[in-house]
């Protein structure tokens, strides 16, 4: 315990480095401390249901932990452990609830892509938004979040998504637009 004591003021980048050069996997105990509540967020954000957010959020870092080696340090550690999370919990959205993306937004296809979405967005309810995040699929939802509430490049979210950031780029689009037709339709105008 004492050990742990002494790292907790390291770096994040710090501690892999420690871990993985050194071999002291004890010192994970301090990185799993520090995220375990963020992974947790952000697991019920994607999932909407608390037990199995907690669930996943285990696996999760259990399994960022097995590919430290793999943290190359080109992005900080905790997008590359979002990064982890939201492939997580998408790959596990896909497999157990069948949502195929392409074929859901075939399904669900906007009667034209909104061309002003662009335009201020400010005057949003915060409560409403949530709403219509719920029913929009994970992985539109996803996206918007990485872009917009973990600040990540369209890079980052190409590589977490294993998408082109071409793909990446029409996607972002693609939801914004759907989020902004389905506001409309539900609240009317902002």
């Amino acid at each position: 315990m004492p050990e742990r004591e002494t790292y907790r003021n390291l770096s994040d980048e710090e501690l892999v480095q420690k871990i993985t050069t050194e071999g002291n996997g004890s010192l994970y105990s301090v990185i799993f401390d520090r995220y375990k509540g963020k992974v947790l967020d952000k697991c019920y954000s994607l999932l909407r249901n608390r037990e199995l957010a907690e669930e996943l959020t285990e696996d999760i870092l259990t399994k960022a932990y097995e590919k430290l080696q793999g943290f190359k340090g080109n992005s900080s550690f905790s997008s590359w452990l979002y990064s982890i999370t939201y492939n997580h919990c998408i790959d596990y959205l896909r497999e157990k609830k069948k949502l195929h993306y392409p074929d859901w937004n075939r399904q669900n296809d906007l009667p034209e892509i909104v061309d002003d979405i662009e335009e201020d967005m400010t005057e949003i309810h915060y409560s409403r938004l949530l709403k219509i995040l719920d029913i929009m699929h994970a992985e539109e939802r996803a996206m918007l979040l990485m872009k917009y509430q973990d600040d990540l490049s369209v890079k980052q979210i190409a590589e977490s998504m294993r998408l082109t950031e071409g793909a990446v780029k029409m996607r972002i689009k693609r939801a914004k637009a759907r989020l902004t037709y389905l506001y409309r339709k539900l609240y009317g105008a902002y």
